[in-house]
């Protein structure tokens, strides 16, 4: 490292390195110079800061000037001088940018195999029930904030709706902290330690067989968009939001299959329609128009987003209380009484056999499941006595 008295003469005839980097100190302003490399000479400021040497990069010398440069090292050595390390306070600036709002941005950007429900879900609750937040640096969400903002979610939308919605905090917050060195400890672990999780009760509802005769009769009085709707969540077993975003593409009426190429787990999911899905499909068919959804609507994807008042009208005509995962739970209920294999039900509601080495040997492909899926379909109009 050598000393010079730092000139706009002196650093225009300092040459070039073929390799690596020259520092050259100012004789003038001690801590202060320039670092030369093979294409390019920034001026530098270093100090030791708690008996380390911090070095800070202060602009390249064609775009910054000399005495510039020497204003900027001082501002810099001053700092340095009370233990301030410049660069962490770089970091530290970066951090107080990064508002709530941005990370979920990012976090969308980066995390591109998320299913179409997950995306939902965490745009819902940073647009919802994290709303006042979204413009608050992630780093000012204090502990105390994270509790009373889970209670005041719980008292207006409910606890599981406050506990998804901090699980989407603490997700995005620790994916943030992986690039952001200075972001403080999750604020959303006080929930752990304080044990102020609300306890979830797995729903274990099911459309009662005696109930399915009435159900099925209400059913029929609806329009057709939400009769076929109900008809085929009660027949497949399948999610809402893959319900909604069925296209005609995922449908083969050809080899009477059904295939999604991603779903909530990530996995692609194929089922084989039973000839009651058959009918049913091809009958929507004939009216599809030029339309690419199964189930056209007027939301802002151009499919049904809606179903509410379909599932209030069939609740309050037939007597049943259901939800759309009430059907689901139905339909593998009836094919678990119909002694279907295990393997072959967890494939009918696309579950991953997690942990499971010899499930994961195991191949159930569309046509081994035709069988279960045909006997469940005849089992289920048996049961709304709709068979001969």
């Amino acid at each position: 490292m050598q000393e010079l008295k730092l000139t706009k003469r002196t650093i225009k005839a300092i040459p070039y390195t073929s390799t690596g980097q020259e520092f050259y100190r100012d004789a003038l302003l001690p801590g202060f110079g320039l670092r030369v490399g093979a294409k390019t000479k920034t001026f530098y400021a270093d100090k030791r800061v708690n008996k380390k040497t911090c070095r800070v990069s202060l602009g390249r010398v064609e775009l910054m000037g000399l005495d510039e440069a020497r204003r900027k090292a001082l501002s810099y050595l001053s700092d340095m001088a009370d233990n301030i390390a410049p660069n962490k306070q770089k970091k530290k600036s970066a951090a107080e940018q990064i508002t709530m709002e941005k990370a979920f941005e990012k976090f969308f950007e980066t995390r591109t195999h998320l299913s179409p429900v997950t995306v939902h879900g965490y745009t819902r609750t940073v647009d919802l029930y994290l709303k006042v937040w979204r413009k608050k640096p992630l780093n000012e969400i204090e502990r105390q904030m994270v509790l009373k903002k889970h209670k005041d979610i719980a008292g207006k939308h409910g606890e599981v709706s406050a506990n998804n919605a901090m699980r989407h905090l603490r997700s995005v917050y620790n994916f943030t902290a992986a690039t952001q060195d200075d972001l403080p400890p999750n604020p959303v672990l006080i929930l752990t330690q304080a044990r102020a999780w609300y306890r979830e009760k797995r729903r274990r509802t099911v459309i009662p067989s005696h109930s399915l005769g009435k159900w099925w009769d209400a059913v029929l009085q609806e329009p057709e968009y939400a009769r076929d709707f109900l008809f085929l969540a009660l027949f497949t077993g399948m999610r809402r939001g893959e319900l909604m975003r069925l296209r005609w593409e995922n449908i083969d009426l050809i080899g009477n299959t059904l295939h999604l190429p991603e779903t909530k787990n990530g996995d692609p999911l194929d089922l084989p329609l039973s000839g009651f899905l058959v009918d049913l499909f091809s009958e929507r068919h004939k009216h599809a128009a030029s339309s690419e959804w199964v189930f056209p609507g007027t939301g802002e994807g151009g499919h049904f987003v809606e179903v509410k008042r379909a599932l209030k009208r069939v609740r309050e005509t037939s007597g049943v209380a259901f939800t759309t995962h009430d059907l689901r739970r139905t339909y593998i209920t009836i094919a678990e009484s119909l002694d279907v294999p295990y393997y072959a039900l967890k494939r009918m509601l696309n579950h991953r056999s997690a942990g499971d080495v010899t499930g994961g040997y195991i191949v159930i492909d569309a046509e081994r499941l035709r069988g279960p899926v045909e006997q469940v379909a005849q089992k289920i109009l048996e049961l709304v006595g709709q068979t001969a």
